[in-house]
């Protein structure tokens, strides 16, 4: 089985990732950097040489190579539901757990930053917030409040997973 985990930048994908991957003794994959290690370039680097779009083709061969595993964890991009093909891909190869946390605490989470493509001012965080957080509601089977600690939030996903396989 594939857990893909989704939710906004800061939601813990990458921190809850890899204690998840353990307990369910399965691998850790860190979309982006299956992303960067095909391009040879940063996820900025792509941004800034091929643009969002470019980003996003990449990001779709990345997941379509990793859905052809058995059994992995994988922390996905925080746009990765925006195309949907790869909403197409998720559904069919696994089970999508989003990670849900209120915006306050985002905002405490991801400052903005230049490195941060997507969110080099405060409003932009916001913004990506109001346009994607129903989205992942509306499309991941599992949501799962991702305010704690990794170990806390990994332990919720895991029985939310044996709740629905059970």
């Amino acid at each position: 089985m594939i857990v893909y985990l989704i939710g906004m930048p800061g939601s813990g994908k990458s921190t809850v990732g890899p204690v998840l991957a353990e307990m369910l003794g399965v691998p850790f994959v860190e979309l982006d950097a299956e992303i960067e290690r095909a391009a040879g370039a940063t996820v900025r680097e792509i941004f800034e040489r091929e643009g969002e779009p470019g980003f996003r083709a990449r990001e779709a061969a990345a997941l379509a190579e990793v859905s052809t595993r058995d059994r992995a964890v994988v922390s996905c991009g925080g746009g990765v539901v925006l195309e949907p093909a790869n909403r197409v891909t998720l559904r069919a190869t696994g089970e999508v757990v989003f990670l849900s946390v209120p915006l306050e605490v985002l905002r405490e989470r991801v400052p903005p930053a230049e490195d941060r493509p997507l969110i080099r001012r405060p409003e932009d965080l916001d913004r990506l917030y109001r346009e994607r957080e129903p989205l992942y509601r509306e499309f991941a089977v599992h949501v799962v409040d991702a305010t704690g600690t990794p170990e806390e939030v990994a332990a919720r996903v895991r029985e939310e997973l044996l709740r629905w396989s059970g």
